[in-house]
């Protein structure tokens, strides 16, 4: 009897389980959703970066001429600094509990990643705040924060706070939608880097994502977004930042999303082969290697393909990869090792 293949150890680049209604049951398995403990064992995720994020009430979308479905959603109401700092203590304390219940390791350096990988203990959780609003004007509760565990920070969400502009969703649109890094956004990257807290660009407009560049503070982060050149909605980067995160040994984490996979912009996980996830990892690696991109799911944040399902799916994303000709030695790379060597980097 032949024995089973070995499963390809997975490295995801976002997910918002932490903040979903049941996140309760995120270590004996959920009903619905994308992903718990039980589900990531069946699918080989070993490690994966778990985002806290505060919501925020949702502007009103505006119908606008020229593609079918063309629109413009103005960017959602801020908030402040006293609600994102309750919620996400909220959220990092249901990750820290999974940790205090042995189910899960919160990541604060590359060798519990290594770790993860070869199976020695749970898998890895790297805490995210997807938006800055929880750290004050100062910085102070950064160090706290960073102390506790905090290793990834994306300045802003799809909203304006004091740090920088959100890309507000918009279809067809560039990212270019407005102003870049305030002054302290500048500070925050700036310090982000002393500490070792990694610098993820998802949801940032064009013009902050080339004023984080130009700081030089590490290798450039997108960590669920996909190409622009494939599905032009505001989300999607730019073949030119594109080639800016591959010059900065960065990394571009392919977003699972129909809404930015698809060049219309449409909510069908039905009408969303796999082949397209592999197409936008495809037009990224040949423009910078595949040494630069990676999963980036956004795993129970949006509407991901039906045939893929959830992160049990992740093996059918792999297969599909080396049906698109990718060599085992290049799926690894997209699955893990990407992932690993850049957090590592931002880390050292």
């Amino acid at each position: 009897m032949q024995a089973a293949a070995p499963q390809i150890p997975v490295f995801d680049g976002h997910n918002d389980a932490l903040t979903t209604p049941d996140h309760a049951r995120l270590a004996s398995g959920r009903d619905g959703g994308h992903l718990d403990l039980p589900r990531m064992r069946s699918g080989g995720m070993r490690g994966g970066i778990f985002a806290v994020f505060t919501e925020s009430k949702r502007s009103t979308r505006e119908p606008r001429p020229g593609a079918e479905g063309a629109f413009y959603e103005p960017p959602a109401a801020g908030v402040a600094y006293p609600r994102a700092a309750a919620v996400t203590a909220a959220g990092a304390g249901r990750l820290f509990a999974l940790e205090r219940q042995g189910v899960l390791r919160v990541a604060r350096s590359a060798a519990d990643i290594d770790a993860a990988r070869d199976g020695h203990g749970p898998p890895v959780a790297v805490l995210h705040f997807e938006g800055a609003e929880a750290v004050d004007a100062e910085l102070e509760s950064l160090e706290t924060w960073y102390a506790a565990g905090l290793r990834s920070l994306g300045p802003v969400w799809s909203r304006p706070n004091r740090f920088a502009h959100g890309v507000p969703f918009a279809y067809p649109s560039t990212p270019d939608t407005g102003p870049g890094l305030t002054k302290d956004g500048r500070r925050l990257v700036n310090r982000c880097a002393e500490l070792g807290i990694a610098v993820d660009l998802s949801h940032m407009n064009e013009r902050g994502f080339w004023d984080v560049a130009a700081i030089d503070a590490g290798p450039l982060i997108v960590s669920h977004s996909a190409a622009h050149a494939l599905a032009p909605n505001s989300r999607n980067l730019t073949d030119a930042q594109i080639d800016a995160v591959g010059a900065s040994h960065g990394l571009v984490g392919v977003v699972f999303s129909c809404y930015f996979l698809r060049s219309d912009y449409a909510n069908d996980p039905d009408g969303t082969p796999l082949e397209l996830i592999v197409e936008h990892i495809r037009h990224i690696a040949g423009r910078i290697g595949t040494a630069h991109v990676a999963f980036g799911s956004d795993f129970d944040g949006t509407t991901i393909p039906a045939a893929l399902g959830d992160v049990a799916g992740l093996p059918r994303l792999l297969d599909a990869l080396a049906r698109g000709g990718f060599s085992a030695a290049e799926i690894r790379a997209i699955a893990w090792d990407n992932w690993r060597r850049v957090l590592g980097d931002w880390w050292r």
